[in-house]
């Protein structure tokens, strides 16, 4: 049996002392504020003391969380699912409890549960994000991290070490790899620098390779000349070796809620859903945009007038810079800025023409001579968009979606870039979360694509989140 890496038998055990910690506060808390220290519990007659409905509340779900796997190593440090897995144990204790108290006719103090849950709930999901943040700065430095051999053909073992290198967050460090069947018998694998183990479609000689680089885990990718039947051995001696088998299918940019798998004749079929852009989806999106704009714009009109304040008196000009963008399905509209430039900035840009800084596609100067001095102030912290929150309250905007592109920047755009038209533009997206200006135009036009493709509410508020800490850190704002 093969030995756990110290720093998965670390950090399950952290995790074990920490959610205990958090359990015992939460319904230590809950007891003492809602009954003080000498309370009584009446159920069917007898008395019990809800001291001991407190230590069997803590232990039961200090174990649920350990049955729903919410300690497994695979699941932490990247993704939602450590977080489903703790809501889930937690809810579902409480929906027993509730369940237990109705058919046994208890008269469980509603005060109790209504305390214990929520903070427990709450103090768990914190908790688990404190040590996810520790975790990511040790996989940062190339620790706590499981060791992978990649299995296939040459470009997808190239193109999966590429992504898993990239993400360095999910714990997952490329090694090595072995590509069966290939002609080409090379040392090194050419696109990843990775070693190359062996050719061989042999079982054993596969097992021999990942003893050789100590692998934790196989990541089988596209390409793989292996017959099922080899795979299949390969997955047995595998799990009697305590080796993890990752299947890595040549699917990229889809989130996970449009992947589904079904089981027919004992193969594992995966269902890629349509995405969804139209109907409902658009109306709850819309709505959302409604809400949240016209309260942002009622709470931050003092804030408005202070810079318009500020950009009049800096320099002559107007205070809203208006520019003629491409919104949704190609429709002209005219999108709302605090100018940031001087007046004639539009006229100056031909002469800059040789100075861009940018990815191609978009023109950016990071020291740009156009720029006034408030307007410094207000791109490094993104509040020259604030006025944005009227083209969203109007419609023609969204929250978060695709950067809204110039007439200049779609006419040059491939087929495939199109599709970023096909939902409204955002004041903000994966693009600014995710470096904003630093971002290649390759990388900036998967953004879109992958958020036009996954959409979700869910994924919104998420992305709404990480742009108030993109915009306090500045990071690629010029």
């Amino acid at each position: 049996m093969r030995k756990l890496r110290d720093w998965r038998v670390r950090t399950s055990r952290t995790l074990q002392v920490v959610d205990a910690f958090v359990i015992l506060w939460a319904v230590t808390g809950a007891y003492v504020i809602r009954f003080g220290f000498e309370p009584t519990f009446v159920g069917t007659g007898q008395e019990a003391s809800y001291v001991w409905v407190s230590v069997a509340l803590s232990i039961v779900w200090w174990s649920m969380l350990g049955a729903w796997n919410s300690r497994q190593s695979r699941i932490l440090g990247a993704g939602p699912d450590e977080y489903k897995r703790v809501a889930a144990a937690s809810l579902w204790l409480f929906g027993l409890v509730a369940i237990i108290s109705y058919v046994l006719r208890v008269d469980t103090a509603r005060g109790y549960v209504a305390i214990a849950l929520p903070v427990g709930i709450v103090g768990l999901l914190l908790a688990r994000w404190l040590l996810r943040q520790h975790l990511s700065v040790n996989r940062q430095r190339g620790d706590s991290m499981s060791r992978l051999m990649l299995l296939g053909g040459p470009g997808a073992v190239a193109h999966l070490a590429a992504s898993l290198q990239g993400a360095k967050h999910a714990g997952y460090l490329p090694i090595a790899a072995y590509t069966p069947g290939v002609q080409d018998k090379t040392a090194t694998e050419a696109a990843s620098g990775l070693p190359v183990m062996g050719h061989e479609a042999d079982t054993h000689m596969i097992l021999d390779a990942i003893s050789r680089c100590d692998a934790d885990a196989v990541a089988v990718s596209a390409g793989v000349q292996l017959h099922p039947q080899t795979l299949r051995h390969l997955g047995w001696e595998l799990a009697s070796r305590n080796v993890g088998l990752i299947m890595a299918p040549a699917l990229t940019d889809i989130a996970g809620p449009r992947i589904h798998t079904q089981q027919v004749a004992g193969l594992p079929l995966i269902h890629v859903t349509t995405p969804s852009l139209e109907g409902g989806q658009r109306v709850i999106k819309r709505l959302f945009d409604i809400a949240v704009s016209g309260t942002f714009i009622v709470l931050l009109s003092p804030l408005m007038a202070l810079l318009a304040l500020v950009v009049k008196l800096d320099s002559p000009g107007p205070v809203l810079f208006k520019q003629e963008r491409v919104g949704i399905e190609g429709s002209q509209f005219r999108m709302l800025k605090f100018r940031s430039m001087v007046v004639d900035a539009e006229a100056r840009l031909a002469a800059l023409a040789d100075k861009n800084e940018g990815n191609g596609v978009l023109f950016k100067i990071k020291n740009d001579p156009r720029v006034t001095r408030s307007g410094r102030f207000l791109r490094k912290y993104s509040l020259d968009e604030l006025p944005q929150l009227f083209n969203i309250f109007g419609g023609s905007m969204s929250l978060v979606g695709p950067r809204p592109p110039l007439q200049r920047e779609v006419e040059v755009y491939e087929h495939d870039v199109r599709r970023r038209l096909l939902v409204k533009p955002g004041l903000t997206g994966l693009w600014q979360v995710s470096g904003r200006s630093n971002l290649s135009w390759q990388d900036s036009v998967r953004l879109d694509l992958y958020y036009v493709e996954n959409w979700s509410l869910a994924g919104d508020l998420v992305i709404l989140l990480r742009t108030a800490r993109a915009v306090f850190h500045s990071t690629g704002a010029y």
